[in-house]
């Protein structure tokens, strides 16, 4: 076979995918003409009848987006429910650990006489709690003794007149004051030296 044949057939095959690509872009316009001519042609109550199922579907959608709203607001509010009451775990897990070494103590003491060791243990264990509060979770206990009394600090518990101070200051801490981070939690209860003739 010549190369003039092969390229005729070619050419042949060519034009005939061509043919078959216009018939089908024709039959999709016809079809497009023919569904307009039929909406064209439909009564007022085949109108309203296709009205009304695109209504509803419309509102079957709106339904199934409010259901998945309502759904999706429910679980946030679980998901919100469940943070606030685990909030304190890994405090509480840093706790267990202090409560762990107390009972250590208790049993140690409830064997041995050494009482002074005893005490020793406590007031390590009372030390590590109250570093761990401080550096991990920013509860910061501050002493008051010798400072001048602040009404937001303090709460004044007994007070004496002295004729050798010029304004009121803490003498003694009867119960220690707290803050967590920059807040005042819990005033410390204080007796308070006041000036002779100071209200």
């Amino acid at each position: 076979m010549s190369n003039q044949e092969t390229q005729a057939e070619q050419s042949e095959a060519e034009k005939a995918q061509i043919d078959e690509k216009d018939s089908k872009i024709s039959s999709e316009s016809d079809n497009k003409e023919n569904e307009n001519q039929k909406k064209a042609e439909l009564s007022p109550e085949d109108k309203i009848a296709e009205l009304e199922t695109q209504l509803a579907e419309t509102r079957d959608q709106l339904l199934r987006k409010a259901a998945e709203f309502e759904n999706f607001r429910k679980r946030m509010n679980q998901e919100k429910q469940s943070a606030i009451e685990y909030a304190n775990q890994s405090l509480l897990l840093d706790i267990i650990l202090i409560i762990d070494d107390f009972e250590r103590a208790i049993q140690a003491g409830e064997t041995s006489t050494d009482y002074a060791g005893l005490l020793e243990g406590i007031k390590m264990i009372e030390k590590r709690l109250a570093s761990q509060l401080e550096n991990k979770w920013g509860l910061k206990r501050f002493n008051c003794a010798g400072e001048v009394f602040d009404p937001n600090l303090h709460e004044a518990v007994m007070m004496e007149k002295s004729s050798e101070i010029s304004e009121a200051v803490v003498q003694e801490d009867f119960q220690k004051g707290y803050m967590l981070k920059e807040r005042v939690i819990r005033a410390a209860k204080v007796k308070v030296l006041m000036p002779e003739g100071g209200e």
